[in-house]
């Protein structure tokens, strides 16, 4: 029995090991430069902690990578850049279950606010839990976590005016 639980939590975590490294995230629409993310890329960028609420009320520490850092990199409007008809754009951010969430760009830059919405990959130190990884969005400080998306496979960015 002892064994046969051991052999148990060894596939799961193996599983969960396979999925978080053949997890990729694309990054597409109004971009200068498409992104195709793996997971070892977005384990090789700048990472940041942030603290937040759970839905449950508890406070937690989420690790990852902020999410202007990405657009950043895929060449996206922001900083400077950003006003004009680029105050248009957005980011549409969509789950492996076909959730999706929106946010204007002014919401993820610097320039604008001095919130980090990051990309999470670890919570309290630890790899997300299976189902809720291997990357969330976090937004700290928003009063329901309804835009912190879980499983997330794709980022694009559009115009809101077309």
């Amino acid at each position: 029995m002892k064994y046969t639980l051991l052999l148990f939590w060894a596939t799961i975590l193996l599983h969960s090991s396979i999925s978080a490294q053949s997890a990729t995230i694309s990054v597409t629409g109004e971009v200068a430069h498409p992104l195709q993310l793996s997971a070892a890329d977005i384990a090789a960028m700048k990472k940041v902690t942030v603290q937040a609420t759970d839905r449950d009320g508890k406070a937690h520490s989420y690790t990852g990578v902020p999410v202007a850092d990405i657009l950043q990199r895929a060449g996206v409007t922001m900083g400077a850049q950003l006003r004009g008809e680029n105050m248009s754009k957005y980011l549409l951010i969509k789950s492996g279950d076909g959730y999706e969430v929106l946010f204007s760009l002014p919401e993820l830059d610097a320039a604008f606010t001095d919130r980090v919405v990051i990309l999470a990959s670890q919570v309290d130190g630890q790899p997300l839990p299976e189902g809720k990884g291997p990357f969330r969005i976090v937004v700290p400080g928003e009063k329901k976590p309804a835009r912190w998306i879980w499983e997330v496979t794709a980022m694009t960015v559009r115009f809101a005016k077309e």
